[in-house]
């Protein structure tokens, strides 16, 4: 399995609507062993400032920028499936 990184904050609605998705998805047997570490941008700027994004969500699997912005449900699960090849 992949790592996935997903960068976000608090207040972001499109990120809590992606966390949503998450919690969903992982209710699944398919990824439910997956591990997403969560970098809120504002709490660990340190950390977010060493990645290249603008939009918030956003989904890196290992170093790989994979999805940025609104993240529809089939955004995330194709985020999940790229992590678990």
């Amino acid at each position: 399995m992949k790592k996935i990184k997903l960068f976000m904050f608090d207040s972001c609605p499109y990120c809590q609507l992606a966390l949503k998705h998450l919690t969903e998805l992982q209710s699944q047997d398919k990824y439910r062993d997956l591990e997403i570490e969560m970098i809120n941008e504002r709490k660990q700027p340190k950390i977010a400032d060493q990645y290249d994004y603008y939009y918030v969500p956003t989904f890196y699997v290992e170093e790989e920028k994979i999805h940025e912005g609104h993240a529809a449900k089939e955004d995330v699960q194709r985020v999940l499936d790229l992590a678990l090849r």
